[in-house]
């Protein structure tokens, strides 16, 4: 039985889930460097030697440590679809490196030692990380298995650019937040998705039985990766198929509109209606509307259920500094070389906020006065910073009073963010007050 569910689990990528889940006590890790997977040697050779394998299919591929080769390799374990970045040559980014950046000192949370911001990017199991000042580039590393050229798995961040994508249809007048999901997927009338606005699936604030608890067997999740799974279902299996067939059966739980719920597949559902409303899937319009138009790189990438459905709630995989574009377009308020690529209402509408009395009622006790919004985590803090978070330590964090972009790529050892929170966000306020203390006369 433990064998199948982890097989299940590791074949849809659900992981990203864990993001709701506190951080518990765990067995004392190997270190960043002690667990560096090139070190390690996984999947090296022609073939690989037997120990140093890892596979999809009875799910060590992400087990850590081998999860620190697999995050920055998904594409080589799971069926996946092209975010095209078009034919186009890339943009350049500009570039002013501040070596002061990795010496910055910060006090993480309940600590009174300072460490630096090299220090945590070791400690938080960094495999990328870049920061943009005004859209140049100040700081930019790699490690693990991630090189400038690679990708990385975004994990939960997925949603948050998922909820873009909703926002913008919301600017452009083609979506409307006030109407019913049933009205835009028919599919859904009868599920607990039905009766819920489109606002409130933007914003997770819908009922839904539906549990994310990866130790109880029984949990909701468990059925929705099945269904979700890639790979043949096994014999005498008569649930659902793909992901679309599974949200049609999930039940209504409490009332709508009332309390934050982080549960990955509103992420999925919203997907559903973006696709009904465009006639694209996800992928297909990301790369329509953003990764196209603002000179990516690389193309990015989806993984996807057997019927070719985007994981929409955490399947994204892209390149570091992509995902930095990406959020300098954000931060600019849709605008891209003095082109406004998506309406600047979709981003203000993210940095308002949402219900902070009903994020208080999902239990993220060291995340008080935040809220969500449009599937994008608002701090309210004195910078008005947003971000988009994933599990293992993924995040796009953008602080508009420093004009920064902070992008990192992550395979820490533990899913939930409670584990390097009290290194990463103090450490992202440091980086954010030194470069506001530039611009001071």
């Amino acid at each position: 039985m433990k064998i199948h569910l982890r097989m299940r689990r590791a074949a849809t990528g659900l992981l990203c889930s864990l993001l709701a889940l506190p951080a518990t006590a765990q067995p004392e890790p190997l270190s960043a460097s002690s667990s560096d997977p090139v070190t390690l040697g996984w999947m090296q050779g022609f073939p690989p030697p037997p120990e140093k394998r890892l596979r999809a299919a009875d799910g060590s591929f992400f087990e850590f440590p081998a999860l620190r080769y697999s995050v920055a390799h998904m594409r080589e374990f799971m069926p996946t679809v092209e975010v095209s970045r078009g034919l186009g040559a890339p943009l350049p980014l500009k570039y002013r490196l501040d070596p002061l950046v990795d010496k910055l000192r910060f006090l993480p949370w309940d600590s009174d030692e300072p460490i630096t911001f090299a220090d945590a990017f070791e400690r938080n199991y960094t495999d990328g990380l870049i920061v943009l000042h005004r859209g140049e580039v100040v700081y930019e590393r790699y490690a693990g298995a991630l090189k400038e050229s690679g990708q990385h798995a975004a994990m939960s961040v997925t949603k948050s650019v998922t909820g873009l994508l909703a926002a913008v249809l919301v600017a452009e007048g083609r979506l409307d937040e006030s109407r019913l999901v049933a009205e835009y997927v028919p599919e859904l009338k009868d599920s607990a998705f039905g009766d819920a606005t489109v606002r409130q699936l933007m914003d997770m604030t819908t009922g839904l039985q539906y549990s994310e608890n990866y130790a109880d067997p029984n949990a909701e999740v468990w059925q929705y990766s099945a269904a979700g799974s890639p790979w043949p279902k096994p014999a005498g299996y008569t649930g659902p198929v793909g992901y679309f067939e599974y949200l049609a059966g999930v039940q209504k739980q409490g009332e709508h509109g009332e309390a934050f719920g982080y549960k990955t597949i509103n992420s999925d559902a919203l997907g559903w209606v973006i696709s009904r409303v465009t006639g694209q899937s996800v992928a297909e319009l990301l790369s329509e509307k953003i990764w196209r138009r603002i000179g990516m790189e690389q193309s990015a990438y989806y993984q996807v259920d057997e019927l070719g459905t985007p994981f929409a709630g955490g399947g994204l995989s892209a390149g570091l500094r992509d995902l930095a574009r990406f959020g300098e377009l954000v931060r600019n308020r849709g605008r891209w070389q003095g082109e406004q690529i998506i309406p600047a209402a979709a981003i203000d509408d993210i940095r308002r906020g949402g219900s902070k009395n009903a994020f208080a009622r999902a239990g993220f006790d060291r995340l008080k006065g935040w809220s969500y919004r449009n599937m994008w985590w608002i701090t309210h803090n004195r910078n008005g910073a947003f971000a988009a978070r994933g599990v293992h330590g993924q995040t796009i964090y953008i602080d508009p009073a420093a004009d920064m972009v902070l992008v990192r790529f992550a395979s820490h050892p533990v899913a939930a963010n409670g584990a390097n929170d009290p290194y990463s966000l103090p450490a992202y306020q440091a980086v954010a007050d030194y470069l506001i203390s530039l611009e001071m006369p």
